[in-house]
Parts: structure tokens; sequence; C-alpha cells
């Protein structure tokens, strides 16, 4: 009994979901049809552990029969996916091409496409010449796919993945030693290529794609071994597809205890392929800037609330530079002050009454300049009030006021007085 079964397949199928919008925007087709097999399994998972939990009754055979092919699909789809995404950065690396055209992406999206759909839909159909029987039910587990465990099923069904697996781990090779060779210059080429890509995503790309190959390979290598205990010949056709529509059920109860950890272990390959997909494009710089686009929409959508509302409740609002002018903090989302509620907001030393000097003043790009070190000598004021107004304004002049006559420096120290 695995009452955990659904929960994991669910959460899996969720988390897939999280990277799908920016993969969908760039056109990845080999990385969005990663995430569009692993959320369907991930999703028959959860079904099946929910309407066979503790039971294997046959009560929905047209669900069975569409998704054992379903399965049979992503085996081969998986690999070939990760495959495409190697091939991709490899040519994107290399220097054969100087940059990618608009051509080139579109013939390589139908490429992808051919090969993550298409093969795999033909694969299904293959799968019917090695199918013994309709299918099977697992208590717990609810439907698998059937294979008559030959020697034709064995090149047919399991020997494509690996061979894909191979592909996969060399043109990943090829693409690591394109980047090492330029790992300098590495950035540039990428963005001279207009291929849409960093450093950062290059390279979690292609990680992604060599550890899933390695779960992949190692669960079909597993797979073959266990099957081949049960190896039988192929004689002939009828005498394989005999009583073709009869449905296998299997009791844990009476289940050797071995099989069950593998069904299990097996069971949980494709919710953990679903959690490393997640890990390596969830935490991105893509992702997060995804997560603050989708808080904003939620609150000026959904609770009707704006920038400053949400500056104010102090939630998801970004973390500005904030600078201080006088005791005035500046964001990015507030308004510049005026130079009148700078003035206002701090309280200059009481200045000495002197005689002016108007000469210690000269324009300086439509501005009333202070004085010079020269002509502050001859001012009859204090030097605290000098030295105040010299020191605001650099930030009077970084922060311009929105009323520009009105925020100039007075022209006599009367004035100021």
């Amino acid at each position: 009994m695995h009452p955990e079964l659904p929960y994991i397949a669910f959460l899996a199928a969720f988390l897939v979901l999280v990277p799908l919008p920016w993969h969908w925007r760039a056109g990845n087709v080999a990385t969005v049809s990663i995430v569009a097999w692993l959320f369907v399994v991930n999703v028959i998972y959860g079904v099946d552990a929910i309407i066979w939990h503790g039971n294997v009754a046959i009560v929905v055979p047209v669900w069975c029969d569409i998704t054992t092919k379903i399965m049979i699909g992503a085996n081969i789809a998986l690999p070939a996916a990760c495959m495409c995404v190697c091939i991709h950065l490899e040519q994107v690396a290399s220097v054969r091409r100087v940059r990618t055209m608009v051509s080139d992406k579109r013939r390589r999206q139908i490429f992808e496409a051919v090969i993550c759909f298409l093969v795999p839909m033909l694969w299904m159909g293959l799968h019917y010449t090695v199918q013994g029987h309709r299918f099977d039910i697992i208590e717990d587990y609810g439907c698998r796919p059937n294979t008559y465990v030959s020697i034709p099923s064995i090149f047919l069904i399991w020997v494509p993945p690996l061979i894909f697996s191979a592909v996969t781990f060399v043109y990943a090779a090829v693409a690591f030693m394109h980047f090492f060779r330029r790992r300098i210059t590495f950035a540039k080429h990428l963005e001279n290529s207009r291929a849409g890509l960093t450093t950062s995503r290059y390279l979690r790309l292609m990680a992604m794609s060599i550890v899933e190959m390695i779960i992949s390979a190692a669960a079909t290598s597993t797979t073959l071994w266990f099957t081949t205990l049960t190896l039988r010949p192929w004689t002939n056709w009828a005498d394989v597809h005999w009583n073709f529509s009869r449905v296998d059920v299997y009791f844990t109860a009476f289940t050797p205890r071995f099989v069950l950890v593998y069904y299990y272990i097996a069971w949980l390959i494709l919710p953990i392929s679903s959690l490393i997909f997640f890990l390596f494009f969830a935490f991105g710089q893509d992702a997060l800037q995804e997560y603050g686009a989708l808080v904003t929409w939620m609150c000026r959508r959904v609770l009707k609330r704006g920038h400053r509302d949400i500056e104010k409740s102090g939630s998801f609002a970004p973390l500005p530079s904030a600078r201080s002018v006088e005791g005035v903090v500046l964001s990015p989302l507030s308004p510049l002050p005026s130079y009148e509620s700078i003035i206002s907001q701090s309280q200059p030393p009481t200045p000495v009454k002197g005689k002016t000097d108007e000469k210690a003043f000269h324009e300086d790009d439509g501005m009333a300049a202070f004085p010079s070190d020269s002509a502050a000598a001859r001012l009859s004021c204090s030097d605290d009030i000098c030295s105040y107004y010299s020191s605001l304004r650099p930030h009077i002049l970084e922060y311009p006021s929105t009323d520009y006559h009105t925020a100039h420096i007075p022209r006599r120290t009367a004035d100021i007085v």
C-alpha cells in the first residue's frame, strides 16, 4: 500500500509546468515537449494511483488502452527530446554558423517537433507488433503496457532509447568541448549567434540533458535486464497475439518482494525527472523575472492594487537602492522631491546677517551656481550656511525638480535669510 503515490504524481505534474512560459516564448520545441510528456505521464500516474488504490478492478478499460500507449511513447520521447537539446547546444557553440537566422530556427523547430512528437507516435503504433495482450493492471499502480518479451521487442522497445541516450552523450561532450575552448569569449559568442541563450542558460540546459539521460539510460538498462529474465521465443504473429483482449492483473499480496521494489523504483523515475527539470529552471534569472511579473499582474488585475499599494504593504515590492537627501529617502517608485520640499524638511543653521557680494555668484547651465572658494571667503555670511547650501547642490543637480524654474537657488543671501 502506497497512499503517497497520487500526491507525488500531481505535485510533480505541477512543478514541471512552472518553467513552461519562458520555454514556450523562446520557441524551444524540445524543452516544451519534455514538459508536455512529463506532465501527461505524471497526471496518468496520479489518476491510476487513485483509481486502483488497493484493487485491480477493470473499471475503465478505454482509459488504460490510451494511457498505456502514451507511456510507450514517453519512453522514447524523453530521450529524443534531450538529444535534440544537446544537438542544438552543439550547433550554437560551434563556429559552423556565425548567426542563427529565422529560417534556421524554423527548420530546427520542425525537426524537433518530428523527433519529439511524430516519432513517439509511430512507436506507439509499432508497439502493437510485440504486444502480447491488451494491458496489465498492477494493484496500487494501475494500468501498464504489456510487451511480449522476445528478441524483436528488445530491439524495438528498449534499444532505441539507449541509442538516443548515447547520441545525447556524444553531442553533450562536443558541446562542452566547444564551451571549454571558448570559455573566455563564450558569452559574446552566444550573443552574436542570436540564439536567445546566455551562458547560464546554456550550461543549465546541458546539465539537465545529461542528468536526464543518465537517469533514462539507467532505468532502461534495468528494465531491459529485468524483463530478459522471462525471455520467450518469437514463434509467429498468431501465437504472440493469441487471446489478445485479455487483461492480466497482479495483486501485491502474491507478488515477490523484489518485484514490488522494482515497480516502486520504476514508478518514481518520472516524478524524479520532473523534479530535476524544475530545479534546473525554476530558480534562474528567467524564472525570477516571471515570478515578479506574475505577482505584479495579480496585484493589478486580481487584487486591484497599484504600485504604491504594493510598496506600502511591503510584500512583493522590489528592494530599491534608497538614497537619503538630508533626511528625505528617495526610491525609484517615489516622485522626485522639489527644492522647496527639501528646504521645508530640513532646518538650516541660523545664518549671520551680513553684506551680500553679488559678484560672488555666477550663472551655470541656467541655474545660479554656488560661490567658489575665493568668493565664499568674501561672503559675510557664516560658514555653516555656506557649507549647508554647498553640500545641498549636488543632490539638487542629481534629482532636478519637476518645477525647474521655481527650484533654482536664490541669488541673494538676503533671500535665503
